[in-house]
C-alpha cells in the first residue's frame, strides 16, 4: 500500500472525519463555523479534523472570497484508494472462487 492510500485510509478511520466528508459530499463545501454548528466538538477540534483530511489529499481550501476559509473535496481524492480497495476485492473473488470450486470437487462421505 502506498504512502497516500494509507494516508487516505488513516484520515477516514475516525469517525468525525468520515462525517466531514459525508458532509462535503451532500453540500459540496463547508467552514469550520459550519462544521462547528452541526458537530458536537469544538472549533479547535474541527480545524484538527480538517487539517488531517487536508494532508491525505482528500480536500482543499478553496479560494478565499472573505475572511472564512471554505473546504471541498478534492476530485481525485479517493481515486487510489478507490482502485487498491478494487484491485483486492478482485483478489478476494477469486481466491474464494477458487475455495469453492475446490470444495465443490471433494466428493463428501
Amino acid at each position: 500500500m502506498s504512502d497516500q492510500i494509507g494516508a487516505v485510509f488513516a484520515a477516514l478511520s475516525d469517525p468525525t472525519r468520515r462525517t466531514v466528508v459525508q458532509s462535503l459530499l451532500q453540500e459540496g463545501s463547508t467552514s469550520v463555523p459550519a462544521l462547528t454548528a452541526t458537530l458536537p466538538i469544538s472549533r479547535q477540534a474541527v480545524a484538527k479534523h480538517l487539517a488531517a483530511l487536508e494532508d491525505a489529499s482528500l480536500l482543499e481550501r478553496m479560494p478565499q472570497t472573505g475572511r472564512e476559509v471554505r473546504y471541498r473535496l478534492r476530485g481525485d481524492a479517493l481515486a487510489p484508494a478507490t482502485a487498491w480497495l478494487k484491485d483486492a476485492e478482485s483478489a478476494w473473488e477469486g481466491r474464494l472462487g477458487r475455495l469453492k470450486r475446490a470444495v465443490e470437487k471433494d466428493p463428501q462421505p
